[in-house]
């Protein structure tokens, strides 16, 4: 078999297949219509001679030979990349995508500088979305815990505290988030030890603190957070099963990118120079 028969935009796909789990997934993350992305996997699956594909009601589902393939073809996502972030040079800083909690986010946004990064540029994506750095769905990760991946790089930045905060002492209640699945770990404490004391909710933790700035209830924040309002006070002592390390975290790969580079450095400085929560 001639490797030269394979095309690379081919391969490409098959990534964005494995990595999505299905082809309608594949084709809806690079802008691809679903039927043109069929014919060129079924070309791929041609030019290999090998079966890469199980086609059944559910859709596509990599074999074992596909599987090996995407394997093999794994590092085309770093040239991609790098790729991109070449036709961007000259254009301004590059994205880099951060993914983050709402307050490391928020806290970030305040601190950093348009005019200090010149060559990246903050690119937030939403914080409860289950991205994978290991398959480089962000470029940068703020979390809670180490990972698990040999694929990623991490760093230890500060110790998280967190503690209950409110306008004033006299104010009583809690304002939470409704109970659902995909809770932070602060609101299922809440949930779990003031839960007849909750006198109101917001879908949202930033509505949560504007309820609390505005006398609603009580709020539970980490501390870098709740001591930077200067419209609330903090009214209990640091939580103890509340806190935490948080980690910069980046694919071993991409943290060579000197727009990720220049952001990982920046980020490490920003966080680790703000008043740490309270162990």
């Amino acid at each position: 078999m001639n490797e030269s028969h394979f095309s690379l935009d081919d391969l490409l796909l098959l990534l964005d297949v494995a990595d999505a789990g299905s082809l309608t997934g594949a084709a809806q993350r690079r802008g691809v219509p679903l039927p043109t992305l069929s014919r060129r996997m079924t070309r791929l699956e041609r030019d290999s001679g090998r079966v890469l594909f199980l086609r059944g009601k559910a859709g596509y589902a990599l074999t074992a030979e596909g599987r090996a393939l995407a394997a093999e073809a794994a590092e085309l996502r770093a040239v991609r990349r790098r790729v991109a972030l070449w036709a961007d040079a000259g254009h301004g800083p590059a994205p880099v995508r951060i993914t983050a909690g709402t307050w490391t986010s928020r806290h970030l946004a305040r601190a950093l500088s348009p005019g200090r990064n010149p060559l990246w540029l903050p690119l937030f994506l939403p914080s409860n979305a289950p991205l994978d750095l290991a398959r480089r769905e962000a470029d940068i990760g703020i979390r809670n815990r180490p990972p698990d991946s040999s694929r990623l790089a991490r760093r230890r930045l500060r110790r998280i505290g967190y503690a209950v905060y409110g306008s004033s002492a006299e104010v009583t209640g809690y304002v939470a988030q409704p109970d659902g699945p995909g809770l932070a770990a602060s609101q299922r404490w809440l949930r779990a030890e003031h839960g007849d004391e909750i006198a109101t909710t917001a879908s949202d933790l930033r509505l949560c603190l504007d309820l609390a700035l505005a006398g609603f209830g009580r709020v539970v924040l980490p501390c870098f957070a709740g001591d930077a309002e200067t419209g609330l006070r903090r009214l209990s002592d640091p939580i103890a099963a509340l806190a935490h390390d948080e980690w910069l975290v980046s694919h071993h790969e991409a943290r060579h990118d000197p727009p990720v580079r220049a952001a990982l450095d920046t980020i490490a400085r920003t966080l680790s120079a703000a008043p740490p929560g309270d162990d």
